[in-house]
């Protein structure tokens, strides 16, 4: 297991806002760039706290940083599904009025998050998908884009090779973007699996503002050779991304399948509910994800209190929290 979690508080109301690029085995060439990258997107929603501006819209803009950043498996340079399109799923969550907006499986939009958003605000419904989600979008003034704009030549290569795999024989099926062998189970194979920590590079935000609201935000492009229409944890309720100002804010990174199979945001954010400080349910999470289903990823979580926690038990993730005593960014291994 690898673990980092500040013990940390700050006073009451005090800005604090969460970041993370990703838990997997993030390669030593591309450390610096993921790092560079949660700065900036830091510096992005941290401007916006320090000002006055509400938590829901720092971890939207934070967001939105990390998915135009080619770096991050979310938006533009995210991994390709099987037939080489981008699927972007992403979702929005405001803790003070309970209310939240989430899209998957779009590809002619640039910024999953700010149309998710877009449900949030301007929609009676919580969650579309596909062309829906785009026409909804479309309607609020987002312009649509070719799939193509978000598809890069290292990601068509990065499938070129999943796929040479198979056909070579080496598998012969995939499951959520791992290549899986016939004597295996999903979740056994995954654990036996060299390739099982190539492709979680989801991003996502917490943040509480000066009014004591909470917020959290995740997006991703999914697995590495997903099937057309697979959709993870990351925009669903619960599962890869929760808020509520009774309990705390969390956003998920990871292998989809057992995180949803444990709702484990929410599994979360009621530990912390129930008195559990969020740098040790923070490391719950991850345990219980590993003891129950064999499942490994990474998670950022924040109270309304201000105490926050970070665990994963990947070879890495990038992460970053700004609080009134500045910015920190880190890769932890």
């Amino acid at each position: 297991m690898h673990y980092h979690i500040p013990v940390t508080s700050t006073p009451k109301h005090a800005p604090i806002l969460l970041v993370h690029g990703g838990a997997w085995a993030i390669p030593a060439d591309a450390a610096a760039a993921h790092l560079a990258g949660v700065r900036n997107a830091l510096e992005t929603g941290h401007t916006i706290l320090a000002r006055g501006g509400s938590a829901l819209d720092a971890v939207e803009a934070a967001v939105t940083v990390l998915e135009d950043d080619p770096i991050f498996d979310a938006g533009r340079g995210s991994f390709l599904t099987s037939d080489g399109r981008v699927q972007l799923d992403a979702l929005l969550m405001d803790g003070g009025r309970m209310k939240a907006g989430g899209v998957a499986c779009v590809e002619r939009l640039r910024n999953p998050i700010q149309a998710a958003r877009l449900v949030l605000e301007k929609s009676p419904h919580v969650y579309f998908v596909g062309s829906g989600a785009e026409q909804f979008a479309h309607s609020h003034g987002m312009a649509l884009i070719d799939n193509a704009e978000l598809v890069l030549d290292r990601e068509r290569e990065r499938l070129t090779h999943a796929q040479a795999r198979e056909a070579a024989g080496l598998a012969d099926l995939t499951f959520s973007g791992h290549i899986l062998h016939d004597d295996k189970s999903p979740e056994t194979a995954f654990l036996h699996d060299p390739a099982r920590f190539a492709s979680h590079d989801t991003v996502g935000a917490v943040a509480l503002d000066a009014h004591g609201n909470l917020a959290a935000a995740t997006s991703t492009g999914g697995t590495l050779n997903k099937p057309p229409g697979r959709v993870g944890d990351s925009s669903l309720i619960g599962c890869g991304c929760y808020a509520d100002n009774l309990s705390a804010a969390v956003s998920l990174t990871g292998w989809g399948e057992p995180i949803m199979k444990l709702v484990l945001g929410k599994w979360a954010t009621d530990r912390v509910a129930g008195g559990t400080a969020p740098e040790i349910a923070a490391r719950e999470a991850i345990s219980y994800l590993y003891s129950r289903l064999g499942g490994h990823g990474g998670i950022i979580l924040l109270g309304p209190d201000g105490r926050f926690g970070l665990a994963h038990n990947t070879p890495a993730m990038a992460w970053g929290v700004a609080t009134p005593n500045g910015l920190q960014t880190g890769l932890t291994v």
